[in-house]
């Protein structure tokens, strides 16, 4: 799916199938920084091009 500048979103509906690769748990979208959060992990997962980017090293520190 593409917004109307062209770039790839990311389907909401893939929250139902994927978990944090650390903890296992669930994962919440924030639609704004376009990262998926797993808040037991307290880490962000980048998504880039509508594809989400769950390794750990890739990863970002929650404040």
């Amino acid at each position: 799916m593409t917004d109307a500048q062209g770039s790839a979103q990311f389907d909401r509906r893939m929250l139902e199938a994927l978990i944090c690769p650390q903890t296992h748990q669930r994962l919440d979208y924030d639609a704004a920084a376009q990262e998926l959060i797993s808040r037991s992990a307290n880490l962000a997962f980048p998504i880039r091009d509508g594809i989400p980017i769950l390794l750990i090293s890739e990863g970002r520190a929650l404040d």
